[in-house]
C-alpha cells in the first residue's frame, strides 16, 4: 500500500546520491503554475474533480496502490511437491500402479498429497494473517471533489485529485502543491533528511532539482509534520517515487533459509542412498534368485517405501505450522513456514534505533540555563503512548519552583509559544499532533505551566537547514517578541552569550554525552511595528537556555536485548543518528559488553573485503544509508553469520531481502518492507523477537527430534526387508503391512513431537550451527544401531518362533507389532534430554493420546475381518499379539536409555549438540 501511517528516516538514496538523483519527470512540474497544472492534469484548482471523472480515471488507472507480486494459489500448491523425497515417492506410486499394486499405488499417493495439503493449508493460513493487517493499516485522506470535502479511503485517489493534507497526515500520493500554510513535510523515507522540510506553493524556475530539493512537491509514504496544504496528484501507485523504488527491490535475490538447505540436503542424500541401495539389492536378489522378478520388484520397492522418510515433508510443515499459530498469538505475522526457524538460527539480529528500540516520543528531561542546570522528571508519555505531564524541575536532586530562575521563565514560554505541536483529548488520552521535538516542547510547557500556551502569532519562520533555526514573532504579556529556536551552535551566535563558548560547549558536550538531541531557545523584545522576520538581521538575542531532548529507550527492548545476549544473539543498532547519540542509547540498553560505532561515511571508505573483515568489531553503524545497511548485511552474511534485519522504511526492503531473516514492523512500517520481509511484527514490539527466537529454537528442536525419530524407524522397515533378501529367507512383514506401518505412523505418531514443549535452558545455550547441518554424528551412529535393533528383533521373533510351528501369518502379525510398539518405546526416548521416567514423562499429554489412536488402528488391522484380508493379519493371542512385541518396545527402551545417558551425562550437551 501506498497509503502508510507513520515511516521511519530510512532513505530510498542516500544524502550524498541526492545531489545527482534527478527522478524522470520530463514536465519538471516544480516550474508549472497553478493553471498550466490544471490544463495539464484536466481538473479544476477549486473544485476539484467531478466523481463521475474520477471514477473513470480509477477504473482507467487501477487503484492507489502498490501491487506486490502475488503467486497463484495453483503454483503454490504445485511447490508443495518440490522435493526429492516426493519425487521417489510418486516414483513408486506409478511404478506400483503399472505393476497393477493399486493399494499400494493410492496408499503411496494418499501420503504425498496429504504432506501437500498441509504445507499449503499453512502458507495460505499465514499469508491471510496478513492481508487482515494490511486492511487494518489502510489510511484515509480529505480530497475535493464536485466542490465538496470528502473523506475517502487513500486506494481511491486518482491522477488529479485535489487533496487537502494536515499535521499527522502520510502523504498517499505523488503532488504538487498548490496552496500551502507553515507546511512541513518529514521525507526522510526518500531523501534521509531527517529535518522536515519546509513546503511552498510557488512555481520554482530551476531546470534540473534532485528529489529533495523540490519544495513545491511532495511524494507518497512522506508524512506531513505541521501546517496545511492542497495539492494535485500527479501520480499514483507504481508511478510514484515510492512505486519506483518498489521496483528495485526485486533485483535483490532471495536466499534459502538455513533449516530448508539443511532438510534439501538431508533429503537429496537419503534419496541418493536409499536408490542407490534399491539398484543393488534388486541385483543381488536376481544373483541369489530367492524371489521371482515380480515379487523382487515388489520387495525393492517396499524396501524403498519402508526405508523413505516420507513423512519427514509432513512433520516439517507441521511443526512449523504449530509455530507459526504460536507467534500469530504473540502479534508475529509468519510469512512462510521456514522462517519460523530461522530465527532460531540467527547469531545477529540488526535493528533500527528511532521507534524501535526507543519509543520515539521525544521527551525534555535536562534544561540548561546561563546560571543552573536543570532535571525534568517524568516519562512525557504514559504506557499507551498518550501524553503524560507528570514531572517536576529539579535542582541538585531538589524540586524547584521554575519561576525562581528568570530565564528557566522565558525558556518555557519560547517553549510554548514556538512549537507547532498541539495536545488533542481523544480515545481517553490526550495526543500529540506534529513533529516530535516540537511535542517535546509543548509538553514541557504543559507539565511547567498545567495549560496549554495561547499563540498571538504576527509571523513565522519555519527551520531551513541554511540557517538552522525556526522563529516567530509574537505578541505576549504586552510585548512584542522574536522568539528563536534551533541549533545550539547557530542560535548562540546570535545572542549575548556568544562570548560564554566555554560554559556552553561544556553544557552541549555533557547533553549529547547522555544521548540528548540539543535545542536552543532565545528571545528579543523588538518594537511593536516589526511584523516581518528577516533571518539575515536576527542579532542580539537573549539565550534562554538549552533543552536537552531524549527518545527514551523502550524497557522492554533493554530486556529483549539482554535476553537475546544470554541466548547468544548479538544486536547490532543501525540507525541515521549522529554516533554519540547512537553509542549513549545502545549504552543505555547495554547493547554490548563494549559498544563501538562505525559511521556511513567510514563504511563507504572501505571496499566489501575490508568491510567483511571488520564488520564484527561494530555493533553500532551510525549516520548509515540504505545502502551501508545492505552491504552490512552482505558483510556478515559473508562471515558465516544467520542475519535477521528488523526495518520499517521503504530503503529497508533490500536488506530485508538479503537477510536470512528479514522482520517489518506491522503499524509503521510500510508496505514495500512488510512485503521484502519473512515476518511482521504486528504491534511494533522489539520484544517479540525474543519471543520469535525461542519459538525458532523450539521448533527446531522439534523437528530435529522427528528427524532422528523417523529415520530409523523408517530404515527399520527396509533393513526388515533387506535382511530378508540377503538371509534368503521369506519376508516376515508383507508389503501391504510395510505400507500400512508407513500409513499409520504419518498419521499418528509421527505427529507427537509437534506437541512437546520448549526445554529447558532453550535461551541460555548458543545458536545452532547452520553448517554442521541437522544431524551430529551421534544422532547417524543412533539412528543405525537403532534401526538394525528394531529391525533384528523383528525378524529374530519371527524367524525363531516359526521355526516352532508357530504359522507365518501369526508370525508375521506379531512381526507388524514388535515395529510398531519399537516407535513407540523408541517416542518415548526421544521426546527430552532426560531419562524416561522423571517428571516430565506426563509433560506431553498430547503423545499419550496419539498413542492411544494408533493402538486402536493396530486393533483394527488384526482382528477386524476385512481388514486381515486386505493386510495378511489374522487374530492372535495376548501373548503373541501382544506381550512379545512389548516386551521387544521394552528392550528397545532400556538400549536407547543407556545410549542417551552416554550421551548426556558422560560425554556433555554440548559436544552431543556440535
Amino acid at each position: 500500500m501506498i497509503n502508510d501511517d507513520n515511516n521511519q528516516s530510512l532513505s530510498a538514496n542516500n544524502e550524498a546520491q541526492n545531489d545527482s538523483q534527478n527522478p524522470p519527470d520530463a514536465d519538471n512540474l516544480w516550474q508549472l503554475d497553478e493553471s498550466a497544472l490544471a490544463n495539464k492534469y484536466a481538473t479544476d484548482p477549486e473544485n476539484g474533480l467531478s466523481t463521475a471523472e474520477a471514477a473513470a480515471r480509477l477504473q482507467h488507472n487501477g487503484r492507489n496502490e502498490l501491487e506486490t507480486k502475488r503467486t497463484s494459489r495453483f503454483v503454490q500448491f504445485i511447490k508443495q511437491f518440490n522435493n526429492s523425497i516426493i519425487y521417489i515417492l510418486a516414483a513408486a506410486a506409478v511404478l506400483t500402479f503399472f505393476m497393477h499394486h493399486y493399494s499400494d499405488s493410492i496408499v503411496i499417493g494418499l501420503v504425498i498429497i496429504a504432506n501437500a495439503i498441509i504445507g499449503y493449508v499453512q502458507e495460505r493460513q499465514a499469508g491471510n494473517a496478513l492481508e487482515r493487517i494490511r486492511e487494518m493499516l489502510i489510511s484515509k485522506n480529505f480530497v475535493i471533489r464536485d466542490g465538496k470535502k470528502l473523506e475517502i479511503d487513500a486506494r481511491e485517489l486518482v491522477v488529479g485529485d485535489l487533496v487537502n493534507l494536515e499535521a499527522g497526515d502520510a502523504v498517499p500520493a505523488d503532488m504538487r502543491l498548490i496552496s500551502a500554510d507553515n507546511f512541513n513535510v518529514q521525507e526522510s523515507v526518500l531523501t534521509g533528511e531527517t529535518n522536515p522540510v519546509e513546503k511552498q506553493e510557488e512555481p520554482m524556475t530551476d531546470t534540473s532539482l534532485a528529489l529533495a530539493d523540490r519544495k513545491n512537491m511532495v511524494y507518497a509514504s512522506t508524512a506531513v509534520t505541521s501546517g496545511s496544504a492542497v495539492g494535485i496528484v500527479t501520480a499514483t501507485a507504481a508511478d510514484t517515487e515510492i512505486g519506483h523504488i518498489q521496483q528495485s527491490v526485486s533485483d535483490v535475490k532471495e536466499t534459502t533459509t538455513p533449516l530448508m538447505r539443511n532438510l534439501n540436503s538431508l533429503g537429496v542424500g537419503l534419496s541418493i542412498a536409499i536408490v542407490v541401495a534399491a539398484v543393488l539389492l534388486f541385483l543381488l536378489g536376481m544373483v541369489m534368485d530367492t524371489y521371482s522378478l515380480p515379487t523382487l520388484l515388489i520387495a525393492v520397492i517396499t524396501m524403498v517405501v519402508g526405508s523413505m522418510p516420507e513423512g519427514l515433508p509432513a512433520s516439517t510443515s507441521v511443526v512449523l505450522a504449530m509455530g507459526t499459530r504460536q507467534m500469530t498469538k504473540k502479534n508475529v505475522i509468519v510469512k512462510s513456514l521456514p522462517a519460523v526457524e530461522t530465527l532460531g538460527a540467527v547469531d545477529i539480529v540488526n535493528t533500527d534505533k528511532t521507534g524501535t528500540l526507543t519509543k520515539n516520543e521525544m521527551t525534555v528531561t535536562k534544561v540548561v540555563t546561563p546560571e543552573h542546570t536543570f532535571d525534568v522528571t517524568g516519562v512525557g508519555y504514559d504506557d499507551n503512548g498518550g501524553v503524560n505531564f507528570d514531572g517536576h524541575l529539579k535542582l541538585n536532586g531538589q524540586k524547584v519552583d521554575w519561576h525562581q530562575d528568570k530565564a528557566m521563565e522565558w525558556l518555557v514560554k519560547i517553549a510554548g509559544q514556538t512549537t507547532d505541536a498541539e495536545l488533542h483529548f481523544e480515545n481517553n488520552r490526550w495526543e500529540l499532533t506534529g513533529e516530535p521535538t516540537d511535542g517535546a516542547l509543548t509538553t514541557l510547557f504543559r507539565k511547567m505551566t498545567g495549560h496549554d500556551p495561547e499563540v498571538d502569532e504576527i509571523e513565522s519562520l519555519p527551520f531551513d537547514s541554511a540557517f538552522r533555526f525556526s522563529a516567530r514573532l509574537a505578541d505576549l504579556d504586552g510585548q512584542r517578541l522574536l522568539m528563536v529556536k534551533g541549533s545550539p551552535a547557530t542560535v548562540l551566535r546570535l545572542t549575548d552569550q556568544a562570548n560564554q563558548t566555554a560554559y556552553w560547549d561544556n553544557a552541549m558536550d555533557d547533553l549529547t554525552a547522555d544521548g540528548l538531541r540539543v535545542v536552543a531557545l532565545a528571545y528579543q523584545v523588538v518594537d511593536d511595528d516589526v511584523t516581518d522576520i528577516d533571518p539575515k538581521t536576527i542579532s542580539g538575542l537573549h539565550l534562554a537556555g538549552f533543552v536537552g531532548i531524549i527518545d527514551p529507550p523502550r524497557e522492554e527492548a533493554a530486556t529483549a536485548i539482554a535476553e537475546l545476549r544470554q541466548a547468544g544473539v548479538d544486536v547490532k543498532m543501525i540507525t541515521g543518528d549522529h554516533p554519540d547519540t547512537a553509542m549513549a542509547i545502545a549504552n543505555k540498553l547495554n547493547l554490548a559488553a563494549n559498544v563501538k560505532a562505525i559511521t556511513g561515511p567510514e563504511i563507504d571508505a572501505m571496499d566489501d573485503q575490508q568491510l567483511q573483515e571488520h564488520i564484527d568489531d561494530y555493533n553500532v553503524f551510525a549516520r548509515a544509508t540504505p545502502n551501508n545497511k545492505l552491504r552490512i548485511v552482505r558483510a556478515q552474511q559473508a562471515n558465516n553469520h544467520v542475519v535477521s534485519m528488523t526495518g520499517d522504511g521503504v530503503n529497508d526492503a533490500p536488506a530485508l531481502k538479503q537477510a536470512d531473516i528479514g522482520v517489518a514492523m506491522g503499524i509503521k512500517g510500510t508496505e514495500v518492507a512488510k512485503e521484502s520481509a519473512d515476518m511482521v511484527l504486528a504491534d511494533d514490539d522489539f520484544a517479540d523477537i525474543v519471543a520469535a527466537v525461542r519459538e525458532g529454537r523450539h521448533v527446531f528442536d522439534n523437528i530435529r527430534k522427528t528427524i532422528r525419530f523417523l529415520l530409523p524407524t523408517s530404515f527399520a522397515e527396509g533393513l526388515v526387508v533387506i535382511i530378508s533378501i540377503l538371509m534368503g529367507h521369506e519376508l516376515p512383514l508383507y508389503p501391504t503391512q510395510l505400507l500400512w506401518i508407513n500409513m499409520v505412523s504419518a498419521l499418528t505418531i509421527q505427529f507427537a513431537f509437534i506437541f512437546e514443549p520448549p526445554e529447558a535452558g532453550i535461551m541460555v545455550r548458543g545458536p545452532r550451527n547452520v553448517k554442521s547441518g541437522l544431524l551430529s554424528k551421534l544422532d547417524y551412529f543412533e539412528i543405525g544401531y537403532v534401526s538394525f535393533l528394531i529391525s533384528g528383533l523383528g525378524i529374530f521373533a519371527y524367524d525363531y518362533l516359526t521355526a516352532l510351528g508357530l504359522p507365518n501369518v501369526v508370525g508375521s502379525t506379531m512381526s507388524l507389532n514388535i515395529i510398531i510398539f519399537g516407535k513407540i518405546f523408541y517416542l518415548f526416548n526421544l521426546r527430552n534430554d532426560h531419562p524416561v521416567i522423571s517428571k516430565y514423562f506426563f509433560q506431553n499429554k498430547m503423545a499419550f493420546y496419539i498413542i492411544g489412536i494408533l493402538i486402536l488402528l493396530q486393533l483394527g488391522i488384526i482382528y477386524l475381518p476385512f481388514m486381515q484380508s486386505v493386510f495378511h493379519t489374522t487374530s492372535i493371542n495376548f501373548w503373541y499379539g501382544w506381550g512379545i512385541p512389548i516386551v521387544c518396545g521394552i528392550v528397545v527402551l532400556i538400549v536407547t536409555e543407556i545410549g542417551k545417558f552416554i550421551r548426556f551425562r558422560r560425554m556433555g550437551k554440548d559436544r552431543v549438540l556440535d
